[in-house]
């Protein structure tokens, strides 16, 4: 039987927190119970935000920690091409359009139905009525995608974008692609990202990729009750780091 594999990926566009740590750990402790390797894969595809010293920084914070991951962890900032590839089986299947649609365009959406992350659901405009000239996102013609599949749990996300207009990958293919590359098995990872594994689902049955086992933890959270976010500068790791707090203390705080 292959070796079970793990993998704990930030994205390194922010210092980490405790809500990072814990994802990290548990991936950690599943992964040494049953004999697997546990990557670190850094989710760097937009260069703006993820700066070097966030990617060293965020590789700095988990060593101090205790992680103990294999040498050169995956970049995706380095695999762009891999990422086009999959897009051009999709795109060869009819299941891409280009979309030119402002967020200020997509203002015309308020108050339609939404998906699982509050945005409306796409119309269709540029799928109906063409794209526009200039910068375009690739989106997924998520109606002909179903009927290819067969899967309908994704419907709730509508005609999802699977190439951002200043990146040229998302989220959602990067990760489906890595997964597959990297031979993960065990994807352990938050509730917050539950519902779009029906997007990483439906897209590994399409390009015929392995699906992995997928579990998703319960979020730390913020005394307010809200998750802890990167972007609402929750305290860092770096900060606790700094203030004395110890390893062993936080591992200890987490439960483990």
């Amino acid at each position: 039987m292959a070796q079970p594999v793990f993998r704990f990926a930030p994205s390194p566009n922010g210092r980490l927190h405790l809500g990072h740590a814990y994802s990290a750990l548990l991936n950690e402790r599943i992964a040494n119970d049953i004999g697997g390797r546990l990557l670190l894969r850094l989710e760097d595809i937009d260069t703006t935000r993820c700066t070097e010293t966030l990617v060293n920084a965020c590789v700095d914070d988990l060593r101090w920690l205790g992680f103990d991951f294999e040498e050169n962890p995956r970049r995706q900032s380095e695999h762009m091409d891999d990422y086009r590839q999959a897009l051009g089986e999709l795109r060869g299947l009819g299941l891409l359009y280009p979309c030119s649609c402002s967020r200020a365009g997509l203002l015309r959406l308020a108050g339609r139905a939404t998906d699982p992350d509050g945005q409306p659901l796409y119309d269709g405009h540029c799928l109906q009525h063409g794209a526009k000239p200039g910068p375009q996102s690739l989106r997924l013609n998520m109606a002909r995608a179903i009927a290819i599949s067969g899967l309908r749990d994704a419907a709730i996300w509508g005609d999802v974008i699977l190439a951002r207009k200043d990146i040229g990958t998302s989220y959602h293919i990067s990760v489906v692609v890595d997964d597959a590359l990297q031979g993960v098995t065990h994807v352990v990872r938050g509730q917050d990202l539950e519902l779009a594994t029906s997007i990483h689902e439906l897209l590994q049955n399409i390009l015929g990729l392995p699906t992995p086992l997928y579990t998703h933890h319960p979020l730390i959270k913020h005394e307010t009750g809200r998750k802890l976010a990167k972007s609402a500068s929750d305290r860092s790791l770096h900060d606790l780091r700094n203030s004395g707090v110890k390893p062993a203390e936080i591992r200890a705080e987490l439960g483990f």
